[in-house]
């Protein structure tokens, strides 16, 4: 490669990836020698661009942090995914992340090709962020403490206010972030209490690593995420319900969401449906009455009076607007 500018950006986004590379290995990629290679490792730290040279048989060079951000090169792809990635963080739950986001993708599409600024668009156009507005804002410094002691396998101290308003000092070693879509969470070994835990990220005040380094520990059960979603169908109240139907069974069980489970035949025209479930008292009424059949429930009592409320109020409004009898105020 005889063009010194495109073999200077060749070299600066080999250098960009995690890792070490030795100059024999970085000469062969851009056919070249190490003495070329080495001149052109000057002219980019002449450019700003921190690039550190370790000594001896596995030495080489790997672009560290500096004082300030020098140019990125990014190809196609990385490009495409980072303008996209900015464009979601504007609705994000990350207190302040909408604003910043905004202002890194002005500066982003100003200068993106017209190719990649159309394949942006193409892809904003064509896809739609289901969120939520019952999401908590969550700072970015607390993230960007806790993501650092995970990368880092510090241990981190924070204080943290449950459910209930209790306050508490808490020591962990972090393992993972976990996003829902609308909130961040934080799974941990917890050191005063000798078990796993999910810490809600919007909860936790004031986190600091405290620079003691930690071997992780393996999870219980597989990764963080469904280590979170364990947790979490474990923390809502388990409600045994009993319904019977005045339908068959199939006409049923195409009704209702098989996480209910199925019904059982008690007649040619009649099932009954018996399930542990961990959903909302009010999602249950509704998917019951969603099933278009008559049926009555056996169990829980509470079920039983929710139900009983919500047909009273349906009643009230369907009267409250009702149309007139037919022939009304003809004469």
């Amino acid at each position: 490669m005889t063009d010194t500018p495109g073999r200077l950006l060749s070299l600066l986004s080999l250098l960009q990836t995690p890792r070490e590379w030795p100059g024999r290995e970085l000469a062969e990629r851009l056919g070249v020698s190490p003495r070329t290679i080495r001149r052109d490792i000057d002219r980019l730290r002449d450019l700003g661009y921190p690039v550190e040279a370790t000594m001896g048989a596995v030495g080489g060079y790997r672009l560290v942090a500096g004082a300030a951000m020098p140019p990125l090169v990014l190809d196609d792809e990385e490009a495409v995914a980072i303008a996209v990635g900015l464009r979601a963080g504007a609705g994000h739950v990350i207190e302040g992340v909408e604003e910043a986001s905004v202002r890194a993708l002005t500066k982003l599409e100003q200068v993106l090709p017209s190719r990649l600024r159309h394949r942006v668009a193409t892809l904003q156009a064509a896809t739609i962020p289901l969120t939520r507005g019952d999401g908590a804002t969550v700072d970015p410094r607390t993230l960007t403490v806790m993501a650092a002691a995970v990368t880092g396998t510090e241990r981190l101290r924070f204080d943290y206010r449950s459910g209930d308003g209790t306050e508490t000092k808490r020591q962990v070693e972090p393992y993972r972030l976990v996003s829902t879509g609308w909130r961040w969470y934080l799974v941990a070994y917890d050191l005063g209490r000798e078990d796993w835990r999910t810490f809600r990220v919007d909860r936790v005040g004031e986190p600091f690593a405290t620079g003691a380094r930690f071997t992780p520990r393996a999870l219980p059960t597989g990764d963080a995420a469904e280590f979170l979603s364990r947790s979490m169908s474990r923390m809502k109240p388990r409600v045994e319900v009993e319904v019977s139907f005045a339908a068959p069974a199939e006409f049923v069980a195409a009704r209702l969401p098989a996480s209910l489970g199925a019904p059982v035949p008690t007649g040619p025209r009649s099932c009954r449906l018996s399930a542990t479930m961990s959903d909302s008292l009010e999602w249950v009424a509704l998917r019951l009455a969603l099933v278009d059949c008559e049926f009555t429930v056996h169990q829980p009592a509470q079920l039983t009076r929710y139900l009983h409320d919500l047909g009273a109020r349906l009643t009230r409004a369907a009267t409250a607007t009702a149309p007139p009898p037919t022939g009304a105020g003809q004469g």
